[in-house]
């Protein structure tokens, strides 16, 4: 994710004079996934910018790619070892989507929203799920939570629906994935209950749980995007 945030980061530098630039082709607004977009038969939808808005950042500002490649360095050296690649990639993506949903519900759909805050903001709270499950220490993920949401709030230029969307999705994803695979996991290794497994592993029906849980919120993500969609106008 950092590597490909880097190179999009790049390419919005070297097309920055272009009329429909990286910049312009990914950033996000409501307006450009509505009932106003659906106007244009050339182009009647734009459903990519819910997520890759998150792989595009601030020229005017570095440090906002800086800041978030930092922290989403240190959240994953922790996180994806717990979690598995796929679980990782699914909880990032998704929480980067639910971001942008909350931008779709509570923000000004004509203003371009950037930025992998979103994403980051899934992981904090991954992080807060896994810790709990574990019986880890949860006052250092609770403060920096905490901190990074006040500065949310009472910072300017930063969307803070994208943060609490992103926070609320990644929290959901990853109870949803946690629960299931441990679900899937002691249904498996019960022999008082029936087989269900059709000749699966068990590491294989765990792993049908990551999916489901990533089906579900994917889905629930897909119809709040179109209904906030239809209900923006002009």
């Amino acid at each position: 994710m950092m590597g490909l945030c880097v190179v999009v980061y790049i390419l919005q530098w070297v097309t920055v004079a272009q009329p429909q630039g990286v910049t312009q082709l990914f950033q996000y607004a409501g307006v450009y996934t509505s009932a106003v977009a659906l106007e244009y038969p050339w182009l009647p939808f734009e459903p990519w910018r819910m997520i890759t808005s998150a792989f595009v950042h601030s020229l005017a500002n570095p440090v906002h790619l800086l800041m978030n490649m930092l922290v989403l360095y240190m959240m994953g050296r922790a996180l994806e070892p717990a979690l598995g690649r796929v679980r990782f990639l699914g909880l990032y993506l998704l929480s980067a989507f639910g971001g942008s949903v909350a931008v779709l519900f509570l923000s000004e759909p004509h203003v371009p929203v950037v930025g992998a805050s979103g994403a980051v903001y899934g992981l904090f709270a991954a992080m807060f799920i896994l810790l709990r499950q574990s019986g880890g220490q949860l006052a250092s993920i609770t403060a920096l939570i905490v901190l990074n949401l006040v500065i949310s709030f009472v910072g300017s230029n930063i969307s803070w629906q994208g943060h609490i969307g992103g926070l609320i999705t990644g929290g959901l994803t990853a109870g949803l994935m946690l629960g299931l695979h441990q679900l899937f996991s002691k249904r498996m290794a019960d022999p008082t209950l029936p087989n269900v497994s059709g000749g699966l592993s068990a590491t294989a029906v765990a792993q049908l749980g990551t999916w489901l849980a990533i089906a579900a919120v994917f889905v629930v993500l897909v119809v709040l995007t179109w209904v906030g969609a239809l209900s923006i106008t002009l």
